[in-house]
């Protein structure tokens, strides 16, 4: 029975499938969750927190500081543009609707989803399509895989209590593995797996927190939200590409998905600050059905924008990736 290959063949699946496992325990019988000791410690959102930040010390291990200078420009670029986009998308709603957002998308759901990018289809289309330069950007991109940015925007702007001991709190678990990584390459080795184990049990123990009737509720705001992430976001990441990067736009492109990471942003911000919390289903939901709008689209868009306009791997009359 071939359950990984299924489940690889579904976008995000591994963080989409568990979590829709957990959904539909949680709907259907939510006191296998809570018969406690270990199921409940694995299996229920009791354990979201734990297994975020087993993640995010793998995810310090793959940081390395001989890197930076490299990537910095590149990287950066592709950082900050994206984060910029999700907050001024995320606060401009916020300020014109209110808490409840548009169309039910809150300004929680909005930042923690377009500031967040998978790294995974990114990885894959620069592999693909880009250079050397190109693929060690996801090192610095591996900065919005996760909470941290969400809560310095919503902190920063206001929308939430975020004490500043809790973003250290954040960071910590990211530095050890950067601390460990960049001494050890041994430990980069060991740890780095912990990013896509982890992926599963964040999904499910998510997914044991939400009930399926939010699903049904989030689905069109979940495509919405998808679409501002391409549609607009999208452009502007790929306008500070062109014009800051000097490159044809491809990476600002293939940066503008939605991450399976970012659907536990929303549970992440509330543990922080409970005024959240009752936003953070639907905010989940929403953005589980964004992930999957935008690891389909973009691929697509990004082979599209190659051909018309060139990179590395794939010249377009003479110009290999460079604006033009």
């Amino acid at each position: 029975m071939k359950i990984m290959k299924t489940i690889n063949k579904i976008p995000a699946g591994l963080m989409i499938v568990p979590l829709f496992m957990g959904i539909l325990i949680n709907t259907f019988c939510p006191r296998v969750l809570q018969i406690g000791s270990f199921t409940t410690a694995t299996f229920s959102n009791a354990g979201a927190a734990s297994f975020m930040g087993v993640q995010l010390l793998g995810i310090g291990t793959m940081l390395k500081f001989r890197d930076m200078p490299q990537v910095l420009k590149r990287g950066g670029v592709l950082l900050l543009s994206k984060f910029l986009a999700g907050v001024v998308i995320g606060l401009t709603i916020n300020a014109i609707f209110g808490d409840k957002g548009l169309f039910g998308l809150t300004a929680l759901a909005l930042i923690s989803a377009i500031t967040n990018s998978n790294g995974s289809v990114y990885t894959a289309l620069m592999t693909t399509y880009g250079d050397k330069t190109d693929c060690a950007a996801v090192s610095m991109l591996t900065f919005n895989d996760g909470p941290f940015l969400t809560l310095v925007a919503l902190g920063a702007s206001g929308l939430a209590n975020i004490p500043l001991m809790s973003l250290v709190a954040v960071l910590v678990p990211l530095v050890v593995g950067m601390i460990l990584g960049n001494l050890d390459e041994d430990c980069n080795k060991f740890f780095a797996p912990l990013v896509g184990l982890m992926v599963p049990f964040v999904g499910l123990t998510l997914g044991g927190s939400i009930n399926l009737m939010n699903i049904v509720k989030g689905g069109l705001p979940g495509i919405i939200l998808g679409l501002l992430a391409m549609c607009i976001a999208g452009p502007f990441t790929v306008f500070c590409d062109r014009k800051i990067s000097k490159r044809s736009g491809y990476a600002g492109l293939a940066v503008s998905t939605i991450a399976g990471n970012s659907i536990a942003t929303p549970a992440a911000v509330a543990l922080i600050d409970p005024a959240w919390q009752p936003y953070v289903a639907e905010a989940t939901t929403q953005i589980a059905a964004a992930v999957v709008v935008t690891a389909i689209v973009i691929p697509i868009a990004t082979s599209a924008w190659i051909k018309r306009f060139g990179s590395p791997k794939n010249p377009v009359n003479g110009h290999a990736g460079e604006v033009w």
